[in-house]
């Protein structure tokens, strides 16, 4: 078979791949502890029409 040619068997693999769900992973949040630390010399204000910009693009 060349390259690019069409096979059904490989097909029909992949699609019995994907449309399968697989569930067996633990779907439960982990809990993280820790801080974070800022450090920023912008004022409030600053932040602020900072934050507006990036919503307004």
């Amino acid at each position: 078979m060349s390259m690019g040619a069409y096979d059904e068997a490989e097909h029909e693999r992949r699609e019995r791949k994907n449309s399968s769900v697989d569930a067996s992973f633990d779907d439960d949040r982990s809990t993280y502890d820790g801080s974070v630390d800022y450090e920023s010399d912008d004022s409030a204000e600053d932040l602020l029409e900072t934050f507006k910009e990036i919503q307004s693009d």
